[in-house]
């Protein structure tokens, strides 16, 4: 039950990030028409990324929820952070198309300034509140789910709210000094924050594909509660790896090797709940070992 009522809020929120999106791209592109600004540009070509992220984002959710099956014993989380990787590329890819622009416009003598500067604020108005209301519902989502795309769309979307106030600012001068520079100078700031973003989720998604070890908070939880659980003597090889929401937990624990085997059953799988009740996106393998049992010299694990 749990499980169905987390796929349906990540599914709400991948829903609504692409309605979102695309009502700023349409906004966007109009008042790009409008305005000619270098700065819109720059929050377009941020609100198409946008639209592209959540549409890999919501199929990803949409994947990655299935359950597992012959050929996906693991299920399919991983699909995730698949998604995210390939989103981090075309942002950065955006982000350089738009560096180039801004200097080049930098580099010319002759200033275009933007025109109807009002409609191009009225537009980013619009842009920030729909970007506010997203991202208070992605973080109530995230903290429901602890889903990484959700959380990831959020922080992207929320560090969209910086280029869109910059290129209120940017129209602004335009129109009450007749700065121009200053669109590319923004438009410029709003590439770099692109690229932070983009290495940000693509690192965070190399290091989930490369079967990175869970945070080290999450360990010490595992370690404390396995250490500290009734029946358990011991316990070594504990490993982890994160795909996209879920953490593999392989750990084995040492037993009174007089008990039956129904008893160490009951401890493991005792053990198991409390790990899986503290951390429910777990996916927890328990080992029983007796106590003191030496390694086989044959046994190479490292």
């Amino acid at each position: 039950m749990t499980q169905r009522h987390d796929t349906r809020l990540n599914l709400s929120a991948g829903v609504m990030s692409v309605i979102v999106a695309l009502v700023l791209v349409l906004a966007k592109l109009w008042a790009l028409a409008q305005t000619g600004s270098l700065a819109v540009a720059a929050t377009l070509a941020d609100s198409a990324m946008d639209l592209m992220m959540s549409l890999g984002a919501l199929a990803a959710i949409t994947y990655a929820a299935k359950p597992p099956d012959d050929d996906h014993n693991f299920g399919h989380t991983s699909a995730e952070d698949l998604a995210a990787l390939g989103q981090s590329l075309f942002i950065l890819i955006s982000a350089g198309v738009i560096t180039v622009a801004a200097i080049l416009r930098l580099l010319d003598d002759a200033v275009t300034l933007p025109e109807r500067e009002g409609q191009g604020i009225a537009i980013m108005l619009l842009s920030i509140a729909l970007t506010l209301g997203l991202v208070l519902w992605q973080r109530h989502v995230a903290r429901k789910t602890d889903n990484k795309v959700v959380k990831a769309d959020s922080l992207h979307y929320l560090g969209d709210l910086i280029p869109n106030i910059g290129a209120i600012i940017a129209l602004w001068a335009s129109a009450a000094f007749g700065l121009g520079q200053i669109d590319s100078v923004v438009a410029l700031g709003a590439a770099a924050l692109l690229a932070v973003g983009a290495l940000r989720i693509g690192k965070g998604a190399w290091d989930a594909l490369m079967d990175r070890q869970a945070d080290r908070e999450m360990i010490a939880g595992i370690s404390a509660i396995t250490a500290d659980f009734p029946g358990v003597h011991g316990f070594h090889d504990l490993k982890t790896r994160v795909a996209g929401s879920r953490v593999f937990v392989n750990l084995h624990i040492e037993l009174d090797g007089d008990q039956t085997l129904e008893q160490a059953h009951d401890i493991g799988a005792a053990l198991r709940r409390a790990i899986t009740a503290a951390y429910p996106r777990a996916d927890v393998l328990i080992h029983k070992d007796p106590v003191g049992v030496q390694r086989h010299p044959n046994d190479t694990r490292p």
